[in-house]
């Protein structure tokens, strides 16, 4: 069985930084592409970042050169590293797990297989 748990959600002020865990379990977590997707309120759940097995990333353009997603294969463990939080970046974060194509994945969440149950993230001006 899969799981997938996140953690290091939290509030922080604008500008501030906090990094996200996943920790991986049930699975060859070093084969599989991974990624972070967010839902605000009242919107549709959006990719952030994903992470292929070969360490490649792609990213949101919204959050480019803010946000850094990273995999700890030795320790089933992802992250995501958020510097430079915005008003506009609260919602709840969700780790996913198994894609085929991390591109097209980042743009479609139905290409993922597995998913944690999420971890909230508020910003405060």
């Amino acid at each position: 069985q899969v799981l997938l748990v996140e953690s290091g959600g939290g509030s922080v002020q604008s500008g501030g930084s906090l990094r996200l865990s996943c920790a991986a379990s049930g699975y060859t977590y070093s084969r599989y592409c991974m990624g972070w997707f967010r839902q605000a309120p009242g919107k549709e759940r959006e990719g952030v970042a994903t992470i292929d097995s070969d360490g490649s990333t792609s990213y949101a353009d919204s959050v480019k050169g803010r946000f850094t997603i990273s995999r700890d294969n030795a320790k089933n463990t992802l992250y995501l590293q958020m510097n430079s939080l915005k008003p506009e970046d609260p919602a709840i974060f969700y780790c996913a797990a198994d894609c085929t194509t991390p591109v097209q994945a980042l743009g479609d969440p139905h290409l993922f297989g597995y998913w944690g149950q999420g971890t909230q993230v508020t910003v405060s001006s």
